[in-house]
């Protein structure tokens, strides 16, 4: 019998060890080695389980006619608090994930209207958070920063650009512009697919777009092929960051492609104010 303090009994215990036989440590090794690829296999199984729900729930919104930018908005919300430890089948884990988010008011509202959407496809029903949205005015960059943004990025891109800035389309709208709507001779841009409620529209623009829809490749019907969300995560922003950096202005970051419709109605409204003016000073 060895007498110890008591509070000393943590040190003598940490100078014991354990011992096995080779065969005995072998057979530890494989019994967790299986637990893990037991764990692992768990894991893998519920990234394919929900990456499956949410092609299946892509599948759904496409079917009810929604927009491809929201179906691809509302899709990778999801995937996201997914990645970020939310169980899709679990309100309260979703909802617990979307508030330690450091997201402003508007994007967390998306989130929850993604949710909510999914629940009811899903057949289920949540207590959702509450979400106040604070309303801001939007950016609106003079239009030098935009005319530099545009030189700064590629070919394909800036003529993206240029298309939004001159006609205020919607990004998804200007993504579905096919060649055959593009009027050379007349400098005229027909919109015969408007998201969100809108009526067709037709489009006057200048030489220098239809200059740089003209050395464009024509690889497919469409004119801008594969859309804007691949342009965003590509060479758009990476041109953004590079430009804001070489100009040393940071205002080029608050430019997004729905910045650009922004700034074109601010003009427009200018412009009548401007001509008002004249009028009410003849009265």
């Amino acid at each position: 019998v060895v007498a110890k303090p008591i509070n000393t009994f943590r040190d003598y215990n940490r100078e014991r060890r354990v011992c096995v036989s080779a065969k005995g440590a072998k057979n530890l090794v494989q019994v967790e080695t299986r637990q893990q690829e037991k764990a692992a296999g768990a894991t893998t199984t519920d990234q394919e389980n929900t990456k499956g729900k949410l092609l299946e729930f892509a599948w759904i919104m496409k079917k009810q006619g929604y927009s491809e930018r929201t179906i691809e908005l509302y899709t990778h919300t999801l995937e996201l608090l997914s990645k970020r430890g939310a169980n899709l089948l679990d309100s309260e884990s979703v909802k617990e994930t979307i508030a330690n988010q450091k997201w402003g008011s508007a994007r967390k509202h998306n989130a929850i209207a993604a949710y909510t959407l999914f629940l009811a496809y899903n057949k289920m029903t949540w207590n959702p958070p509450i979400c106040n949205i604070t309303r801001k005015l939007p950016f609106i960059p003079t239009e030098t920063e935009i005319d530099q943004l545009i030189a700064g990025c590629g070919t394909k891109t800036a003529t993206f650009l240029q298309l939004l800035k001159e006609t205020a389309m919607r990004s998804g709208e200007a993504n579905r512009i096919k060649w055959i709507d593009v009027d050379m001779v007349q400098r005229i841009i027909t919109l015969n697919e408007p998201e969100k409620g809108s009526l067709p529209r037709m489009f006057k623009v200048n030489s220098k777009l239809i200059g740089m829809l003209n050395a464009l490749p024509r690889k497919s019907e469409y004119v801008f092929g594969n859309g804007p969300s691949w342009m965003r995560k590509t060479t758009f922003y990476k041109s953004r960051k590079i430009l804001a950096k070489t100009l040393q202005n940071p205002r080029l970051l608050q430019i997004h492609f729905h910045t650009l419709r922004h700034w074109k109605a601010t003009m427009l409204y200018l412009s009548l104010i401007h001509i008002s003016e004249p009028t009410r000073q003849a009265e």
